[in-house]
């Protein structure tokens, strides 16, 4: 039984590792502010997971997988609109988007916001 809960908590591990390289790579590669923003809310979600649950595992009682529990949904919740926001205040500010990037749909749902038109005209 220690044998497996080893391979489980290297495996946990590895991929929350992985998942972290994974997330550098696009930090250092991508072209502007707002992939790299994706690229860094989706690695440390992700790593942190694998993680924590590596740790839980390799622990094994329940207050340290009942933290690691409390913690991942904190982080579920927390980093995607930590993330949302800083996308969305960066977009505010006028940084630019990559020129090969297809659409920007807030821009297109404000401009129709101040147009008058809506649901109730």
């Amino acid at each position: 039984m220690a044998g497996l809960r080893d391979v489980a908590t290297i495996v946990s591990l590895v991929s929350g590792l992985g998942f972290m390289l994974i997330g550098v790579c696009g930090i250092v590669r991508l072209p502007d502010a707002y992939q790299r923003l994706h690229a860094s809310s989706k690695c440390s979600t992700l790593g942190l997971l694998g993680l924590l649950t590596g740790a839980a595992i390799h622990i094994g009682t329940p207050e340290s997988v009942m933290k690691a529990a409390v913690t991942i949904v904190f982080a579920f919740v927390a980093m995607p609109v930590g993330s949302h926001v800083l996308a969305k205040s960066a977009h505010a500010s006028g940084m630019r988007q990559w020129a090969s990037t297809l659409s920007d749909e807030l821009a297109e749902d404000q401009a129709g916001d101040q147009g008058g038109g809506g649901a109730g005209s």
